[in-house]
């Protein structure tokens, strides 16, 4: 097993200010690793950071975060095409793709000579029972609001037909025709 890397063995205060210097195009990678070993220094700690190290590490955050900045700009376009009150719509996507995942984990590793994990099997039947779940739950609050809003806009007409002098069974045919009531 490889042993950690001297970045991850870092104090957390120690790691934040080596994530500022990295953040701050002014300070080379070998002026930030002198820096992170002086205050390792300071403070008495056994081990120092090299500027090989240093620039893994920050190689490392800047894949990270070049795919957090692709997944970011993939959602913007979903959200994009799916209008103004994706929420639904994007969990559902998240869902589908969550499951597409699974599935192809599982068949990656059906198809190799070895068995599969039990233990993986039960997290892969865990991870698709609470996506069942979680879809469930969507489904019902998204039948919940459109319930809540027809309901809104019956009471909404029917005050306006009200007020317009429509008389009180014209004012329950509107709602009843609103609500889907026979």
């Amino acid at each position: 097993m490889a042993r950690a890397s001297s970045i991850d063995q870092l104090p957390d205060d120690i790691r934040d200010a080596l994530h500022e210097l990295l953040r701050d195009p002014a300070v080379t990678q070998l002026e930030t690793a002198q820096r992170v070993n002086q205050l390792l220094s300071e403070e008495g700690h056994p081990i120092r950071v090299s500027k090989s190290a240093v620039n893994r590490y920050s190689q490392r955050m800047d894949q990270i975060g070049e795919k957090m900045r692709q997944s970011r700009q993939i959602a913007d376009m979903w959200i994009g095409k799916l209008g103004n009150q994706p929420q639904g719509k994007v969990g559902a996507m998240l869902n589908e793709f969550t499951r597409t995942m699974a599935f192809e984990t599982a068949l990656t590793m059906s198809e190799g000579d070895d068995p599969i994990p039990p233990k993986l099997l039960k997290e892969l039947a865990l991870a698709i029972k609470h996506l069942e779940e979680a879809s469930s739950v969507n489904e019902k609050r998204e039948r919940e609001i459109r319930r809540l809003a027809t309901e809104e806009a019956a009471e909404t007409a029917g005050a306006l037909a009200k007020a317009a002098g429509l008389t009180a069974a014209g004012v329950a045919d509107i709602k009843k025709q609103i609500l889907g009531i026979a």
